[in-house]
């Protein structure tokens, strides 16, 4: 009983390197978690066992972008999880990548099409437009307005379609 369980404690780890070794884009802890919970590969609260033991392992480091913080293999988390590597079966790695995919089209989306919003004052808010592309900052644009619900409405119609929002303003402008 011990050995088994020892060993899916360390299958779970090697999972979450495995994942993160092949994400190409960075993950924060909530879009780790997330990814185990919905696809069942463990428990919340094993989930934050586990990374935080790989933390503190130095087997995943974390860097601080914009508040967040983003996970990545150390390079002794590289090293064991080559040298482990087969300790993970064939097809659970397959349908981590199948499902993986899927997930990494999402956040490189979400992470591409900002739209937020802050209250400036009682009748007034900041909304924030942003299209970013490989760090590089394409569209920004700031709006004035004067309501909450005006704020969330603009922010919502960005994310629902953005190259069509992006490509008419982009028209309007070099129309000539």
């Amino acid at each position: 009983m011990f050995i088994d369980n020892s060993k899916e404690l360390a299958q779970n780890k090697l999972l979450i390197l495995y994942i993160l070794d092949n994400a190409d884009i960075p993950m924060n802890n909530s879009e780790i978690t997330q990814f185990l919970l919905e696809n069942n590969y463990m428990n919340y609260f094993l989930a934050q066992q586990f990374i935080s033991e790989l933390v503190s392992s130095k087997f995943i480091e974390f860097s601080i972008k914009d508040g967040q913080e983003y996970y990545h293999l150390s390079n002794a988390g590289k090293d064991t999880l080559s040298f482990f590597n087969d300790r993970i079966p064939q097809t659970l790695k397959e349908e981590v990548i199948k499902r993986f995919q899927k997930k990494k089209e999402e956040m490189v989306k979400e992470s591409q099409i900002i739209g937020n919003y802050y209250k400036k004052s009682e009748s007034e808010y900041i909304v924030n437009l942003k299209v970013i592309e490989k760090d590089i900052n394409l569209f920004s644009m700031s709006l004035n307005v004067v309501s909450n619900k005006q704020a969330k409405m603009i922010c919502n119609n960005w994310k629902k379609n953005p190259h069509e929002i992006y490509k008419q303003i982009f028209d309007l402008l070099i129309d000539e």
